[in-house]
């Protein structure tokens, strides 16, 4: 005689995450183009690729109250960058320092280099 096994219910099978592929990365000196800090340069601090943001350096400042949650912690108001799409920024051109498109090239190393679209420079990658 069979065992009676029970199927398990159909679940939905978790999505695999998407990584974005940035023109930007950490390090990088970028200028705000759209938004509340449009026009601010400041450097990249941290990227996101899952969720396709970049924090700047003293951009999109918040505000958050904090507990103390150890007997000796301290509590009070911290401020921090958030952080904000990364359609928002553009490059800086490294001959003339205004905001540029980038195009990507491959070097005879195999190695991808990003190139300014208005003056063909290559944008350094800060390592």
């Amino acid at each position: 005689m069979r065992r009676l096994v029970y199927r398990k219910a159909r679940r939905p099978r978790q999505e695999p995450v998407v990584r974005h592929r940035l023109h930007v990365t950490k390090g990088d000196m970028v200028q705000v183009v759209a938004g509340e800090h449009k026009g601010k340069r400041a450097r990249v601090l941290r990227v996101d690729l899952k969720k396709g943001r970049v924090t700047l350096e003293g951009v999109n400042l918040v505000k958050r109250h904090r507990r103390a949650t150890t007997a000796g912690g301290e509590s009070g108001i911290i401020e921090f960058p958030a952080p904000i799409h990364h359609s928002n920024v553009m490059l800086l051109d490294p001959k003339t320092g205004a905001p540029t498109r980038i195009r990507r090239r491959k070097d005879k190393d195999g190695t991808i280099e990003r190139i300014a679209v208005k003056s063909q420079q290559a944008i350094p990658r800060n390592r």
